[in-house]
């Protein structure tokens, strides 16, 4: 006979599990842009995290050397319990699930879906692999705009987003209207 465990044995305590507001700068320039954001979004959420905002859209156009069409740019604000390893991580695999590879892509080239963790709660990470808060983040109009219509107080290194924004080009960005659903 197996011995006799005290009662307080059985008792399951929770683990304390910090949650974290991670920002995230979705990014598409190929195909069915729109549609593309939408789902890697919805696919976001399947995931298991939480979509606690997300901004609009807007047309920007590209980033870097590589001639290429206008991007749509958006930024999401998730509750995440994963670490910034894992969340970068799942959303590499989000990535990979719309067919981006990013050890065979041009840098700064076009994509299908880009999706950057440009913030992860209030951590500073610099790895080789992850750097958080993203390191251009603040030079970059198509992300500090989305990010600054969900968050305008926010600071970042000591410098408010919206004063980081004033301070950039700003030319060729425009926010991008719904559609109506089709009938």
């Amino acid at each position: 006979m197996p011995p006799k465990l005290p009662p307080e044995f059985f008792i399951r305590r929770p683990r304390k599990v910090e949650k974290r507001v991670a920002y995230l700068c979705l990014g598409s320039n190929l195909g069915d842009r729109a549609g593309t954001m939408a789902k890697a979004v919805g696919l976001i959420a399947r995931t298991g995290l939480k979509i606690i905002a997300r901004s609009s859209l807007y047309e920007t156009p590209p980033w870097g050397p590589v001639p290429q069409g206008p991007y749509l740019n958006m930024v999401v604000a998730v509750e995440t319990e994963l670490s910034a390893r894992e969340l970068l991580h799942m959303l590499l695999g989000v990535e990979h699930g719309f067919g981006r590879d990013r050890t065979r892509e041009v840098r700064f080239g076009p994509r299908t879906i880009d999706i950057d963790i440009l913030l992860y709660g209030d951590e500073v990470i610099a790895e080789p692999d992850l750097e958080i808060p993203h390191p251009r983040m603040m030079e970059r109009a198509f992300a500090l705009i989305p990010l600054s219509e969900l968050a305008p107080d926010l600071v970042v290194g000591g410098v408010a987003v919206t004063v980081a924004l004033a301070q950039l080009d700003r030319s060729g960005i425009v926010k991008v209207e719904p559609q109506p659903a089709g009938d």
